[in-house]
């Protein structure tokens, strides 16, 4: 069993940043693919990122690549999401998920992720 907790969400401006964190229980978190989606109101859940169990490969949706930055410190069972020049479509409930099967990312499909956080809201103002 993983237990997941996200922190560090809250309410920014336009062109501002935030670092969400995501806090893992369980001694096999390296062991794990770690990713980040996000939600907004009426909308499906999205795939933000995700990064390989060892923190070598790295995933981005297009929408966020070369603003977002995803991490992990294994040490810590960690894993951290960057968000530099966020913008009022990136306002959203973010939840950090983990791929239990995978030490290698397989894809975007959120069905592949089976431990959950309880999500943190980000919201950007214009």
């Amino acid at each position: 069993q993983v237990q997941l907790v996200e922190s560090g969400g809250g309410l920014v401006q336009t062109g501002g940043s935030l670092r969400l964190s995501c806090a893992a229980s369980g001694r096999t978190f390296s062991r794990y693919v770690m990713g980040w989606f996000r939600q907004a109101p009426g909308k499906e859940r999205q795939f933000v990122a995700a990064i390989s169990a060892t923190g070598y490969t790295t995933y981005y949706a297009n929408s966020v690549k070369g603003r977002f930055s995803i991490s992990r410190d294994n040490a810590k069972n960690t894993v951290y999401l960057q968000m530099n020049s966020l913008k009022p479509e990136d306002t959203a409930a973010y939840y950090c998920a983990a791929d239990s099967s995978r030490r290698t990312i397989g894809g975007t499909d959120r069905r592949e992720y089976d431990y959950w956080g309880q999500g943190t809201q980000v919201t950007v103002s214009s």
